[in-house]
C-alpha cells in the first residue's frame, strides 16, 4: 500500500456475508475505512436463503473476534457458545447487528459487475500498481456507479453458482429444460408449499457431501411423518458405498457433522432412500408421463422421478474479475499457494495448514479472494477459516506484516480421509483412506435433534482438509 494515489480511498469488500463483514470489522480495527458492497437486499442475503438449515458448528465457532469487539459497546452478547444456530439465527442475531454497527459502510442492493485498475486493463503493465482499483457497481434501481478503492477483498462466496448435475462438470443434457423440477438447494420441508412438492413423490438426490446428507435426512423425516403417503428418495453416487461414504461418524471432531452422516445412513438402512452407485449423470430425459429419467454415462436409465435435488458443490463466479491478474489453480480455481493445502484429490480429513495473506495473494497486488470463494471448488471450508483469513489480510493491507504472518489455525478433524478425486478412482484403488472408520448406525431424529448444514450453503461450513497425521 505504498501508492499515494490510493491512500485516502476505502478498501472495497465484496459481499456482506460472514467473511465479508468480518473483514470490514478487522479493517475498522486498523483504522482503515471499508466499503462493503452486497448484491442482496440485506446483509447475509445468501445465508438467509438457507435459514431453515442448522449449522454443525456452534455459536462459539461462528462469531469473529473483531466483530464481537465491535458489537460489544452496543450491548450485544453472543448466544450460548455451545448451542447450534440455524442459518436464520446466524443472519438475524449476528450478521444483521454487525452490519447495523458498520452502518453506511455497508451498501445493500449493490452488485459488483467488474473490477479493474483505473485506466489499465489486464494487458497494461505501465504504472499498474500505482493505480487504484476501479469497481463497477449496478444498484437495485438500475443505476450504475464507478468507485475507486485502495484494495479489494472479494468475499462474495459461491452460493449463486452451484455446480450442475452432469458428472463432467457441465449441465447434463436436458438439465436446463427440466429446471422447473430441479433444485440446487436443500429444500425447506417446513414450508407447506415446498413440502407439497416432495411429499408422496419420488426424488433423486445427487451428491455426497453434507448438503446431500441433509436432504436425505429431511426426506426420510418427511416419509416417516406422512403415514400412508409414500415419499421416496433415490440417492445418486458417482462411487460405491464404503466406510467413508457417510463421513466420520463419532470420529468427527464436530459431533453434529458426524451425526449428519449417520442420519443419512439411517435413511438408507431404513428404506427411505435407495442408493444407486457408480452413476455419472449424462442426461435428464422425460418419460411418457413427463416425469424425469436420469441417464448415466454408461447408458443406464433409472426409474422415473418427480423431482431432482442437485447438491454437487459450488464454484466461484470469476466473470467480474476478468480484467484482474489472478493466480488461480487450474483444478480448483483457488489461489495457487492455497490450492495444494485443500485439494480434494489429495486429502479431505485432518486439518488445513495455517494460511493467510501470502497464500491468498495474487499477481494483482492488493486483491484478495477470501472466505468460501478462496477455496474455489474445494468443499472443505469452515467459518473459522474465513475469519482467520480476513484477520491476516486486513493486517497485510494495514502494513502490519508481523501480525499478518502470525497465522494460527487449527480446524477440527472430520474423522474420514480421501477426497473427491480419490473417491472417483476405480473401485480397486479405493482403500478408504488413512483413518476411515466404519460408520455406526445410531437412533437420530432429523431435523429436531441434529444440527445440520448444507456444506456450501453456509459458505463457511464443510469438512476440514488434511490427512489425519496431526
Amino acid at each position: 500500500m505504498n501508492a499515494p494515489a490510493t491512500a485516502d480511498l476505502p478498501v472495497v469488500v465484496i459481499g456482506a456475508g460472514p467473511s465479508g463483514l468480518a473483514a470490514a470489522a478487522h479493517l475498522v480495527e486498523y483504522g482503515i475505512e471499508p466499503l462493503v458492497l452486497e448484491a442482496g437486499a440485506t446483509a447475509g442475503a445468501a445465508v438467509r436463503e438457507w435459514s431453515h438449515v442448522r449449522l454443525f458448528s456452534t455459536w462459539g465457532e461462528v462469531v469473529d473476534p473483531a466483530a464481537e469487539k465491535l458489537l460489544a459497546p452496543t450491548g450485544w452478547t453472543r448466544p450460548a457458545p455451545a448451542t447450534y444456530p440455524s442459518g436464520g439465527d446466524w443472519a438475524e442475531l449476528y450478521l444483521q447487528p454487525l452490519a447495523d454497527v458498520l452502518g453506511d459502510r455497508v451498501r445493500t442492493g449493490a452488485r459488483v459487475t467488474g473490477v479493474s485498475r483505473a485506466g489499465r486493463d489486464r494487458i497494461v503493465d505501465a504504472d499498474r500498481e500505482q493505480q487504484p482499483f476501479v469497481v463497477h457497481v449496478e444498484h437495485a434501481d438500475g443505476r450504475e456507479e464507478r468507485l475507486l478503492a485502495a484494495a479489494v477483498v472479494d468475499a462474495s462466496g459461491t452460493w449463486t453458482t452451484p455446480s450442475p448435475a452432469g458428472a463432467s462438470g457441465l449441465p447434463a443434457l436436458g438439465e436446463r429444460a427440466a429446471a422447473a423440477h430441479i433444485t440446487y438447494r436443500v429444500p425447506d420441508l417446513k414450508d407447506p408449499a415446498v413440502r407439497a412438492r416432495f411429499a408422496g413423490r419420488r426424488t433423486a438426490v445427487i451428491g455426497t457431501g453434507a448438503s446431500a446428507f441433509t436432504a436425505l435426512a429431511y426426506l426420510a423425516d418427511l416419509a416417516k411423518a406422512d403415514d400412508g403417503v409414500e415419499t421416496k428418495a433415490v440417492w445418486i453416487l458417482r462411487r460405491g458405498i464404503s466406510g467413508s461414504t457417510f463421513g466420520g461418524g463419532e470420529a468427527d471432531q464436530l459431533p453434529a457433522r458426524g451425526a449428519l452422516g449417520l442420519a443419512a445412513k439411517a435413511a438408507v438402512d431404513e428404506g427411505h432412500a435407495d442408493a444407486v452407485t457408480g452413476f455419472r449423470t449424462e442426461a435428464i430425459e422425460r418419460d411418457g408421463d413427463g416425469r424425469l429419467v436420469l441417464v448415466a454415462e454408461d447408458g443406464r436409465h433409472l426409474d422415473a422421478v418427480d423431482e431432482v435435488i442437485v447438491l454437487t458443490g459450488f464454484r466461484p463466479d470469476l466473470t467480474f474479475l476478468s480484467e484482474l491478474r489472478l493466480g488461480l489453480d487450474e483444478r480448483l480455481q483457488a489461489p495457487l499457494a492455497l490450492a495444494p493445502l485443500i485439494d480434494p484429490n489429495q486429502h479431505s480429513c485432518g486439518t488445513v495448514y495455517p494460511h493467510g495473506h501470502r497464500e491468498l495473494a495474487h499477481p494483482e497486488q492488493g486483491m484478495y479472494l477470501v472466505g468460501m470463494k478462496s477455496y474455489g471448488r474445494a468443499p472443505t471450508f469452515l467459518a473459522m477459516t474465513g475469519y482467520e483469513q480476513v484477520r491476516s489480510v486486513a493486517a497485510a493491507i494495514a502494513g502490519d506484516l508481523e501480525a499478518a504472518d502470525k497465522v494460527e489455525l487449527t480446524l477440527p478433524e472430520t474423522g474420514v480421509c480421501g477426497g473427491a478425486g480419490l473417491f472417483d478412482a476405480p473401485e480397486s484403488d479405493q482403500s478408504g483412506g488413512c483413518c476411515t472408520p466404519a460408520p455406526q448406525l445410531v437412533p437420530l431424529t432429523v431435523p429436531a435433534a441434529i444440527p445440520a448444514v448444507t456444506a456450501a450453503a453456509a459458505a463457511d461450513e464443510a469438512p476440514a482438509g488434511g490427512c489425519c497425521g496431526s
